[in-house]
Protein backbone atom coordinates (compact mmCIF):
# COMPACT_ATOMS: atom_id res chain seq x y z
CA UNK A 1 0.00 0.00 0.00
CA UNK A 2 3.25 2.14 -0.34
CA UNK A 3 2.46 3.30 -3.59
CA UNK A 4 -1.33 4.67 -2.77
CA UNK A 5 -0.24 6.72 0.00
CA UNK A 6 2.53 8.73 -1.98
CA UNK A 7 0.03 9.33 -4.70
CA UNK A 8 -2.09 10.86 -1.70
CA UNK A 9 0.87 12.71 -0.92
CA UNK A 10 1.08 13.44 -4.42
CA UNK A 11 -2.68 15.00 -4.62
CA UNK A 12 -2.43 17.12 -0.97
CA UNK A 13 0.95 18.51 -2.35
CA UNK A 14 -0.93 19.57 -5.68
CA UNK A 15 -3.68 20.77 -3.50
CA UNK A 16 -1.74 22.85 -0.99
CA UNK A 17 0.10 25.17 -4.14
CA UNK A 18 -4.08 25.85 -4.84
CA UNK A 19 -4.79 26.86 -1.32
CA UNK A 20 -7.82 29.33 -2.56
CA UNK A 21 -9.40 26.65 -4.86
CA UNK A 22 -8.84 23.77 -1.76
CA UNK A 23 -10.28 26.23 0.90
CA UNK A 24 -13.21 27.31 -1.69
CA UNK A 25 -14.63 23.91 -1.54
CA UNK A 26 -14.33 22.77 1.73
CA UNK A 27 -16.62 25.60 2.24
CA UNK A 28 -18.88 23.71 0.57
CA UNK A 29 -18.21 20.42 1.89
CA UNK A 30 -18.57 21.76 5.10
CA UNK A 31 -21.99 23.37 4.47
CA UNK A 32 -23.66 20.07 3.20
CA UNK A 33 -21.90 17.76 5.60
CA UNK A 34 -23.47 20.26 8.20
CA UNK A 35 -26.74 20.17 6.74
CA UNK A 36 -27.14 16.41 6.89
CA UNK A 37 -27.38 16.89 10.05
CA UNK A 38 -26.92 18.88 13.26
CA UNK A 39 -24.04 21.09 12.29
CA UNK A 40 -22.24 19.56 15.34
CA UNK A 41 -19.53 17.10 14.66
CA UNK A 42 -19.80 14.86 17.59
CA UNK A 43 -23.33 14.19 17.05
CA UNK A 44 -22.49 14.22 12.70
CA UNK A 45 -20.45 12.32 11.75
CA UNK A 46 -19.69 12.84 8.25
CA UNK A 47 -19.29 16.47 9.55
CA UNK A 48 -16.44 15.12 11.49
CA UNK A 49 -14.60 13.34 8.67
CA UNK A 50 -14.80 16.44 6.68
CA UNK A 51 -13.18 18.77 9.43
CA UNK A 52 -10.79 16.55 10.60
CA UNK A 53 -9.97 15.95 6.97
CA UNK A 54 -9.56 19.91 6.49
CA UNK A 55 -7.29 20.45 9.42
CA UNK A 56 -4.36 18.41 7.17
CA UNK A 57 -4.98 20.95 4.94
CA UNK A 58 -4.76 23.64 6.94
CA UNK A 59 -8.22 25.41 5.96
CA UNK A 60 -8.75 28.37 7.84
CA UNK A 61 -10.72 28.42 10.90
CA UNK A 62 -12.70 31.02 9.82
CA UNK A 63 -13.72 29.29 6.73
CA UNK A 64 -14.93 26.12 8.52
CA UNK A 65 -17.04 28.80 10.89
CA UNK A 66 -18.26 30.61 8.05
CA UNK A 67 -19.51 26.92 6.89
CA UNK A 68 -20.91 26.15 9.45
CA UNK A 69 -22.64 29.24 10.79
CA UNK A 70 -24.32 29.28 7.12
CA UNK A 71 -25.43 25.58 7.74
CA UNK A 72 -26.92 26.48 11.26
CA UNK A 73 -28.59 29.51 9.82
CA UNK A 74 -31.72 29.60 7.09
CA UNK A 75 -29.30 29.47 4.14
CA UNK A 76 -30.88 26.06 2.33
CA UNK A 77 -28.26 26.03 -0.62
CA UNK A 78 -29.81 22.10 -2.40
CA UNK A 79 -26.58 20.44 -3.41
CA UNK A 80 -26.61 17.19 -5.53
CA UNK A 81 -23.76 14.61 -4.86
CA UNK A 82 -22.86 13.56 -7.78
CA UNK A 83 -19.93 10.71 -9.20
CA UNK A 84 -18.45 9.94 -12.45
CA UNK A 85 -16.33 7.39 -13.50
CA UNK A 86 -13.61 7.35 -16.75
CA UNK A 87 -10.82 6.34 -17.97
CA UNK A 88 -7.23 7.26 -19.01
CA UNK A 89 -4.40 6.29 -21.39
CA UNK A 90 -3.42 2.71 -20.84
CA UNK A 91 -5.76 1.37 -18.36
CA UNK A 92 -5.62 4.25 -15.90
CA UNK A 93 -9.19 4.65 -14.01
CA UNK A 94 -10.42 7.95 -12.61
CA UNK A 95 -13.42 8.69 -10.26
CA UNK A 96 -14.64 12.20 -9.74
CA UNK A 97 -16.69 13.14 -6.97
CA UNK A 98 -18.89 16.09 -7.31
CA UNK A 99 -21.21 18.27 -5.33
CA UNK A 100 -22.85 20.69 -7.55
CA UNK A 101 -25.93 23.09 -7.43
CA UNK A 102 -26.41 22.93 -10.74
CA UNK A 103 -26.56 19.35 -12.09
CA UNK A 104 -26.68 20.19 -16.10
CA UNK A 105 -23.64 22.34 -15.85
CA UNK A 106 -21.08 19.32 -13.98
CA UNK A 107 -21.53 16.37 -16.48
CA UNK A 108 -20.64 18.55 -19.52
CA UNK A 109 -17.97 20.05 -17.67
CA UNK A 110 -16.42 16.50 -16.49
CA UNK A 111 -17.04 14.92 -20.07
CA UNK A 112 -15.16 18.03 -21.30
CA UNK A 113 -12.33 17.83 -19.75
CA UNK A 114 -12.27 13.66 -20.19
CA UNK A 115 -12.42 14.20 -24.05
CA UNK A 116 -10.07 17.10 -23.93
CA UNK A 117 -6.89 15.40 -21.89
CA UNK A 118 -7.11 12.10 -23.66
CA UNK A 119 -9.78 10.02 -21.77
CA UNK A 120 -13.29 9.09 -21.48
CA UNK A 121 -16.33 9.18 -19.60
CA UNK A 122 -17.71 5.78 -18.84
CA UNK A 123 -20.93 4.51 -17.32
CA UNK A 124 -21.60 3.88 -13.73
CA UNK A 125 -19.50 1.14 -12.37
CA UNK A 126 -17.33 0.94 -14.85
CA UNK A 127 -14.68 1.88 -12.53
CA UNK A 128 -15.97 1.77 -9.05
CA UNK A 129 -15.44 -1.95 -8.46
CA UNK A 130 -11.23 -1.53 -8.84
CA UNK A 131 -11.47 0.62 -5.98
CA UNK A 132 -12.17 0.21 -2.27
CA UNK A 133 -13.51 2.86 0.09
CA UNK A 134 -10.33 3.38 2.74
CA UNK A 135 -10.01 4.84 5.99
CA UNK A 136 -6.47 6.72 5.52
CA UNK A 137 -4.94 7.98 9.03
CA UNK A 138 -1.37 9.28 8.93
CA UNK A 139 1.05 10.22 11.89
CA UNK A 140 4.84 11.23 12.67
CA UNK A 141 6.11 11.03 16.16
CA UNK A 142 5.74 7.01 16.65
CA UNK A 143 7.31 3.74 15.78
CA UNK A 144 5.17 1.34 13.75
CA UNK A 145 5.33 -0.78 17.16
CA UNK A 146 4.34 1.72 19.35
CA UNK A 147 1.00 2.56 17.06
CA UNK A 148 0.35 -1.41 16.65
CA UNK A 149 0.68 -1.75 20.43
CA UNK A 150 -1.92 1.34 21.04
CA UNK A 151 -4.31 0.05 18.54
CA UNK A 152 -4.62 -3.19 19.86
CA UNK A 153 -4.94 -2.03 23.85
CA UNK A 154 -7.89 0.35 21.88
CA UNK A 155 -9.34 -2.54 20.57
CA UNK A 156 -9.19 -1.29 17.23
CA UNK A 157 -9.43 -3.67 13.64
CA UNK A 158 -7.14 -2.06 11.00
CA UNK A 159 -6.44 -3.18 7.55
CA UNK A 160 -2.73 -2.70 7.43
CA UNK A 161 0.07 -0.26 8.94
CA UNK A 162 2.86 0.85 6.69
CA UNK A 163 5.86 2.76 7.79
CA UNK A 164 6.88 5.37 4.60
CA UNK A 165 9.88 7.20 5.37
CA UNK A 166 9.20 8.70 8.44
CA UNK A 167 5.26 8.52 8.26
CA UNK A 168 3.35 5.84 9.67
CA UNK A 169 -0.20 5.02 7.69
CA UNK A 170 -2.84 3.05 8.92
CA UNK A 171 -5.47 1.82 6.28
CA UNK A 172 -8.91 0.62 8.20
CA UNK A 173 -12.63 0.50 7.41
CA UNK A 174 -14.11 3.42 6.92
CA UNK A 175 -16.19 2.82 10.09
CA UNK A 176 -12.68 2.37 11.94
CA UNK A 177 -12.05 6.36 10.78
CA UNK A 178 -13.04 7.85 14.19
CA UNK A 179 -11.87 5.09 16.52
CA UNK A 180 -8.74 4.94 15.08
CA UNK A 181 -8.48 8.35 15.51
CA UNK A 182 -9.73 8.33 19.14
CA UNK A 183 -6.68 5.83 19.87
CA UNK A 184 -4.45 8.17 18.83
CA UNK A 185 -5.72 11.32 20.42
CA UNK A 186 -5.58 8.80 23.60
CA UNK A 187 -2.02 8.40 23.28
CA UNK A 188 -1.56 12.11 22.64
CA UNK A 189 -1.40 12.70 19.12
CA UNK A 190 -2.49 16.20 18.27
CA UNK A 191 -1.88 16.11 14.27
CA UNK A 192 -2.35 13.90 11.49
CA UNK A 193 -0.39 14.15 8.15
CA UNK A 194 -3.38 12.38 6.46
CA UNK A 195 -6.96 11.77 7.83
CA UNK A 196 -9.82 11.08 5.44
CA UNK A 197 -11.97 8.05 3.79
CA UNK A 198 -10.89 7.70 0.52
CA UNK A 199 -11.30 5.31 -2.60
CA UNK A 200 -8.11 3.66 -3.29
CA UNK A 201 -7.40 1.08 -5.95
CA UNK A 202 -6.98 -2.33 -5.91
CA UNK A 203 -4.18 -2.61 -8.70
CA UNK A 204 -2.09 0.65 -9.67
CA UNK A 205 -0.57 0.93 -13.33
CA UNK A 206 2.75 2.44 -14.68
CA UNK A 207 2.54 5.19 -17.46
CA UNK A 208 5.00 5.82 -19.35
CA UNK A 209 6.40 9.32 -19.19
CA UNK A 210 4.39 10.73 -22.24
CA UNK A 211 1.44 9.16 -20.43
CA UNK A 212 1.77 10.11 -17.77
CA UNK A 213 2.49 13.59 -18.48
CA UNK A 214 -0.97 13.49 -20.57
CA UNK A 215 -2.57 11.79 -17.23
CA UNK A 216 -1.33 14.41 -15.05
CA UNK A 217 -2.98 17.49 -17.31
CA UNK A 218 -6.51 15.44 -17.08
CA UNK A 219 -6.51 15.01 -13.47
CA UNK A 220 -5.61 18.78 -13.13
CA UNK A 221 -8.36 19.95 -15.39
CA UNK A 222 -10.88 17.84 -13.50
CA UNK A 223 -9.77 18.93 -10.14
CA UNK A 224 -9.99 22.72 -11.73
CA UNK A 225 -13.78 22.49 -12.15
CA UNK A 226 -15.68 24.64 -9.69
CA UNK A 227 -17.96 21.36 -8.53
CA UNK A 228 -15.29 19.05 -8.53
CA UNK A 229 -14.50 18.24 -4.76
CA UNK A 230 -12.38 14.86 -5.37
CA UNK A 231 -10.75 13.25 -7.88
CA UNK A 232 -9.37 9.51 -7.66
CA UNK A 233 -7.15 7.30 -9.72
CA UNK A 234 -5.33 3.84 -10.00
CA UNK A 235 -1.87 5.40 -11.49
CA UNK A 236 1.12 5.24 -9.40
CA UNK A 237 3.29 8.20 -10.08
CA UNK A 238 6.72 8.07 -10.34
CA UNK A 239 8.96 11.30 -10.27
Amino acid sequence: MGRKWNNIKEKKASKDANTSRVYAKFGIEIYVAAKKGEPDPESNRALKVVLERAKTYNVPKAIIDRALEKAKGSADEIYSELRYEGFGPNGSMVIVDALTNNVNRTAPEVRSAFNKNGGSMGVSGSVSYMFTQTAVIGISGKTEDEVMELLIEADVDVRDIIVEEEDIIVYADPEQFQNVQDAFHAAGVTEFNVAEITMLPNNEVDLSPDAQAQFEKLIDALEDLEDVQQVYHNVNFED
